[in-house]
């Protein structure tokens, strides 16, 4: 009985420590500058323009480059863990992905990753990943954080919005000398962002992509514009998200 006793207080006392909360990195310390705009486009399928007409007016501000924070959580092997995070990008080319998973608030596991020059490398507690289906998982995952800054979808040149129906639209993006494919589907009501879908490799050993989710699930105001506060991200297969994302 004193075992069942011990082990069931071990039980209660790391889900306790599950729920709580790591602190937020430090504030970014440099700020953003006033930012060159560009007009609207009269050319882009209906629901795409209604979105950035909702967000940005008919003005488009220029982002070359962003810094996103926030706290997270994550399953992994089916335990929730809470996690903090930084992810920098040059729009639309490379990026810095840095996560601290946390039990009672201090860090237990980190997730250091770069995509650079068309070349990712992850560094997580199960190895580094590397190759080509990192890579084109990398690209993907580049352009479905580009959300937080999406203007970059209409002042890259090398990306192109496609009419799908009066709800949705193809975005193409740039990967190695071919394009990628997702899928956007936009809320009839606010017109904002409802989600992003493409077909992406879970690891280097995938033998075939798997249908990828990210969910936009809230928008809060931020310097003025409506920024998707909160996101979830989810492999189809599995069916149910596997990590959350606050900023």
């Amino acid at each position: 009985m004193i075992v069942i006793a011990v082990l069931l207080a071990l039980i209660a006392l790391v889900w306790i420590g599950l729920q709580i909360k790591p602190a937020p990195f430090s504030q970014f310390a440099q700020t953003t500058t006033k930012l060159e705009t560009v007009p609207l486009s009269s050319s882009l399928p209906a629901p795409v323009e209604r979105f950035y007409r909702k967000i940005y007016g008919d003005k488009i501000p220029v982002i070359t480059s962003a810094v996103i924070t926030g706290r997270a959580t994550l399953r992994i092997a089916g335990i929730q863990l809470s996690a903090r995070f930084r992810f920098i990008h040059v729009a639309g080319h490379d990026y810095r992905h840095y996560i601290e998973a946390t039990l009672f608030g201090v860090p237990i596991f980190k997730v250091n990753e770069r995509y650079v020059d068309g070349i990712s490398k992850a560094e997580t507690p199960g190895g580094i990943q590397e190759g080509s289906h990192t890579n084109q998982a990398a690209n993907l995952g580049l352009w479905s954080e580009t959300i937080w800054f999406p203007s970059v979808f209409l002042t890259d040149p090398r990306v192109k919005w496609l009419a799908l129906d009066d709800a949705s639209a193809i975005l193409v993006v740039p990967f190695e000398k071919t394009f990628e494919h997702f899928v956007v589907r936009f809320d009839p009501e606010t017109n904002l962002v409802n989600s992003l879908e493409s077909m992406r490799y879970q690891s280097e050993t995938s033998a075939k992509k798997i249908l990828w989710l990210n969910q936009t699930l809230e928008y809060r105001d931020v310097g003025g514009y409506a920024v998707n506060a909160l996101a979830s991200v989810t492999w189809m297969d599995v069916g149910t998200p596997w990590a959350v994302f606050t900023v």
